[in-house]
């Protein structure tokens, strides 16, 4: 359905849905805060109402109260609760300075990120680790968890999550809880189909790492790749 024969009080979410946060005015964003407006007027009018009163200026806006807000007709307690939340949602955000995501360099440096999940377990488990193109951390996860003796992954899976999370990159480790360091033949068959699957998607197998209790091994780093 064109977005022009909704109803005002459903364009804002539904053009939200259709065409992502950035094509939405201010005055939409705020009638979807608010979710509804009153007998006389859509959310949208309202919203235009309160923006107005404080020259279109979400700095200006912060400052009303909750009180302030409740003058406005349909502004209940509990919209005028969402519309301050919100906004100082906004204001603990500008105040936070971005994450800077860990880079791996080398073998090392993916090692002390899994070691403290994989190193001490008595069952094997199989993680991953999703970098982008400047070997930044983007996500970790595990993938599978086994017996003793192998750990079993889906290569849909894993290659799923590298594409949910935009990963050109990716590391994988494994445990072996005997402490054997040696890849098993299904380690380096695994690793083999990892690394072919990868090159169709353009994600490039950077490292699979076999972990024991203090010690690792880089099939990267040992030209097994």
């Amino acid at each position: 359905m064109s977005i022009k024969f909704l109803a005002e009080d459903d364009r804002p979410r539904e053009k939200f849905l259709l065409k992502g946060r950035k094509s939405l005015s201010d005055s939409e964003l705020l009638a979807i805060i608010m979710g509804s407006g009153n007998k006389d007027e859509t959310a949208m009018e309202v919203s235009r109402k309160i923006l107005s009163s404080v020259n279109n200026n979400w700095h200006q806006l912060s400052l009303l109260s909750i009180e302030d807000l409740m003058k406005f007709k349909g502004i209940g307690q509990v919209k005028a609760l969402s519309i301050v939340a919100a906004l100082e949602i906004g204001r603990r955000r500008s105040n936070q300075s971005i994450l800077e995501k860990p880079v791996i360099s080398n073998s090392n440096d993916a090692y002390n990120v899994l070691k403290n999940h994989l190193s001490d377990l008595r069952t094997e488990e199989f993680w991953a680790i999703f970098l982008n193109q400047s070997n930044k951390i983007l996500y970790i996860s595990k993938l599978t968890e086994g017996g003793i003796n192998q750990s079993i992954v889906d290569i849909r899976i894993l290659f799923k999550t590298a594409l949910d999370h935009y990963s050109t990159g990716i590391i994988v480790a494994h445990n072996h809880p005997s402490g054997n360091l040696k890849p098993s033949r299904e380690d380096l068959q695994i690793t083999k189909k990892i690394h072919e699957s990868g090159n169709l998607l353009n994600i490039q197998l950077l490292d699979h790492l076999i972990i024991a209790q203090d010690s690792y091994l880089s099939f990267a780093d040992e030209d097994l790749l």
